[in-house]
């Protein structure tokens, strides 16, 4: 699940160890501005994750000292920035983007919240209620993760087969972008996003991460 959405679900447990985080620029996380961002005063907020815009709200509070007015929109970046001065894209739509020939500035917000913190950012975790997963089940999930970084760059690749252009880019996403260890660091990174999220009003105040048991090793 979306990491902010452990706030809305009170009960629910961690599978520890695992999740989709970054420690420095994420690219399919980002800001597109048309304006420098001292000058942005609207942003329109991809609309496919609730995680990204309580992320650009706290950088823009505490990041980048601007105020502006944030409106949902569908995740096309023209239309995004005909109605707003910057525009938030997650996924495909940001990895893949191209700036230059847009004609504007790319804001890697993977790379804007460690510069602010020194931490790394959990985009998502497994998760879900406190009886859905045993031990056995949480290392089924664990050793899943590890085969898939593994074969990572064949995962890259068959996503990408029909455009095999994007192949070298997604396995650099895939190796270097992304970080998959739910460690300490990680959970720092979380428990400070919940706090900056909450002091804005924008999720419940979190308590306490819990997990569901590990495996004996």
């Amino acid at each position: 699940m979306p990491s902010i959405t452990y706030l809305d679900r009170p009960g629910d447990r961690v599978v520890p160890g695992v999740c989709i985080g970054s420690l420095g620029p994420v690219e399919s996380v980002a800001l597109f501005a048309r304006v420098p961002v001292p000058d942005i005063r609207r942003v329109a907020l991809d609309t496919s994750s609730r995680t990204s815009a309580a992320l650009t709200r706290i950088l823009c509070a505490r990041r980048f000292a601007i105020s502006p007015s944030f409106v949902p929109h569908a995740p096309d970046l023209s239309s995004m920035l005909a109605e707003a001065d910057a525009a938030l894209l997650i996924g495909d739509p940001a990895l893949f983007a191209n700036a230059d020939t847009a004609g504007v500035e790319k804001i890697d917000l993977g790379a804007a919240w460690t510069d602010m913190t020194g931490l790394p950012f959990v985009w998502a975790f497994w998760a879900g209620p406190s009886g859905a997963a045993d031990a056995a089940v949480v290392r089924l999930l664990q050793v899943s993760a590890v085969r898939g970084m593994v074969h990572s760059d064949e995962i890259a690749d068959a996503y990408c087969e029909p455009r095999v252009e994007d192949q070298r880019l997604a396995r650099r996403y895939l190796r270097e972008n992304l970080r998959f260890e739910l460690d300490d660091v990680a959970l720092e990174g979380l428990r400070l996003f919940y706090r900056e999220a909450g002091a804005l009003g924008l999720a419940p105040a979190g308590g306490p991460v819990e997990f569901f048991p590990s495996p004996v090793q």
